[in-house]
């Protein structure tokens, strides 16, 4: 079970930023198809565009560098590495909270949504922080805890994706009902995975 967890964080993250970078800066760069979606129309739909481009980007690059500092061998074998990607990954989800803090005021669902952004945001962040503030007073099991938090975060993206198909294609609920949902649903579940994984000692 062990193993296979294991070999899952390695491989889920790498098919997500293939699907994420594809979906996003090939098939649709214009975020056409997204925007239909959304309930009123952008007030400045090129801000919006930019900082969701940039939302997108630092969400990925923090999604290659969790996974490798999460695993305890590369922690225990490349302690140097381990420090700097994970000073990496600090940097890029500090950078991305005020990015993802405006995208947040569009969401499709209305203020409810939006609610849900911010908490995911801050939880994001925070959990990052927590990480990144244990390990300076060298409290290596606290860290690897809060640092665990921060990167199953790092997928509320994939979880709302999933839930939207479940909701919305399968079960014929409105899209925008569909998407709160979602949004409420992915810091819940991911935070539950999280802590489920953390209590079995997979990744300490």
């Amino acid at each position: 079970m062990k193993k296979f967890t294991l070999i899952m964080v390695l491989i889920i993250p790498i098919m997500w930023v293939f699907h994420t970078f594809s979906k996003n800066f090939m098939v649709d760069p214009t975020f056409e198809k997204f925007i239909l979606k959304k309930d009123d129309i952008l007030s400045n739909e090129s801000l919006w565009v930019i900082m969701i481009r940039i939302h997108i980007l630092l969400a990925i690059l923090s999604l290659l560098t969790g996974p490798l500092g999460i695993l305890k061998k590369i922690r225990v074998n490349a302690m140097n590495f381990h420090r700097w990607n994970g000073r990496l990954y600090v940097l890029f989800i500090m950078l991305n909270f005020i990015p993802g803090f405006y995208v947040s005021f569009f969401a499709t669902g209305g203020w409810l949504s939006t609610i849900g952004f911010h908490i995911l945001n801050t939880l994001w962040l925070g959990t990052t922080m927590m990480g990144y503030w244990n390990i300076k007073r060298k409290r290596v099991i606290v860290h690897s805890k809060w640092m665990t938090r921060s990167f199953f975060l790092s997928f509320a993206n994939m979880t709302i994706y999933i839930i939207v198909l479940i909701t919305h294609t399968i079960m014929n609920v409105p899209y925008g009902i569909s998407y709160t949902i979602a949004v409420w649903s992915c810091w819940l579940l991911n935070l539950l995975i999280a802590e489920i994984l953390i209590r079995k000692k997979i990744f300490l």
